[in-house]
């Protein structure tokens, strides 16, 4: 027999394992078109929540700045003696600045997060006197809701009693501005906030616990999405919890922490951060609080 014939069994053998290549082609096929398939839906969601986040960021820029000038023109319009009428449009053009503010900050952080820009610049910092005065910045939304916020920051020995802390304080100030501003934004009126803080094994430790609304079970791996929003019927980018929260997390990946969050609807929300002691960064100086708000000291309010 020649040995360019094949015998039926090997002609048999041959057809096998040739079907079963086809098959195994074409369930990899079918694979690579699911993947695809599901690469183009997440694709058309995403491009769908950009155009949605940047839809309402237009609005939350536009809409202050238009309430700003409204009520200016109204204190403008009052008489000398009628003063006291000025004092409540003083306060709505407070808050609007101010919310326009953290606006603002957390969009210049997200797009330097997002071009690679960040910048760590590491400083003695205070810890207790940081938090302290990001509480009192939220003083006038606090008293809003008629809550109460309890902080205690505790040292050890090797600190001896000192509130002193190797790290970025304008990234750590961002960081606790936007865990606080969430939690007194969903927050039941007249309960309690706590927030803990404290040094071990060189790193630091802050909690955060709110007696809120909660976050439901399944928002909660996506509550970090920059492009997430928590509630995506609330046509608000400050009212969600995407772009702070995002921001939050980038920043405490650049410092090397972590950060863990529990919820349970009607039962509130708790946050807890690390951030470890820098190892490669000398300290540059000494920094009390962070840097200041881009329109004023807005911890210096007088209302």
């Amino acid at each position: 027999m020649s040995k360019l014939q094949l015998t039926d069994q090997e002609l048999l053998n041959e057809l096998k394992i040739r079907m079963e290549n086809s098959i195994t082609s074409l369930n990899q096929l079918t694979e690579l078109n699911k993947e695809l398939k599901l690469a183009n839906v997440k694709l058309n969601e995403s491009e769908s929540l950009k155009s949605h986040f940047l839809s309402n960021i237009t609005n939350e820029l536009v809409n202050p700045f238009a309430s700003i000038l409204g009520l200016s023109k109204a204190i403008m319009s009052i008489g000398a003696s009628d003063f006291e009428k000025a004092k409540p449009l003083a306060q709505l053009i407070y808050s609007e600045a101010f919310n326009l503010d953290f606006q603002l900050r957390n969009i210049f952080a997200a797009a330097k997060v997002e071009s690679g820009q960040t910048m760590i610049d590491i400083n003695n910092v205070d810890i207790n006197s940081l938090i302290n005065s990001v509480i009192d910045v939220y003083g006038y939304k606090s008293k809003q809701k008629k809550l109460t916020v309890n902080f205690n920051y505790t040292t050890s020995e090797e600190y001896c009693n000192q509130f002193i802390f190797p790290t970025d304080a304008e990234m750590l100030k961002l960081i606790m501005s936007n865990i606080v501003n969430n939690s007194i934004k969903f927050s039941s009126a007249a309960s309690n906030i706590e927030i803990n803080a404290g040094v071990l094994d060189n790193e630091l430790f802050i909690s955060i616990r709110d007696q809120g609304k909660g976050i439901p079970h399944d928002h909660l791996e996506r509550i970090f999405d920059r492009f997430e929003k928590g509630n995506k019927e609330i046509n608000s980018v400050n009212e969600g919890y995407g772009l702070g929260l995002s921001v939050t997390k980038a920043y405490i990946d650049i410092l090397g922490g972590r950060i863990e969050l529990t919820s349970e609807e009607n039962k509130g929300t708790l946050i807890i951060i690390s951030i470890p002691k820098p190892t490669e960064q000398v300290p540059d100086g000494f920094a009390s609080d962070g840097n200041e708000f881009l329109f004023n000291d807005v911890g210096n309010q007088t209302f």
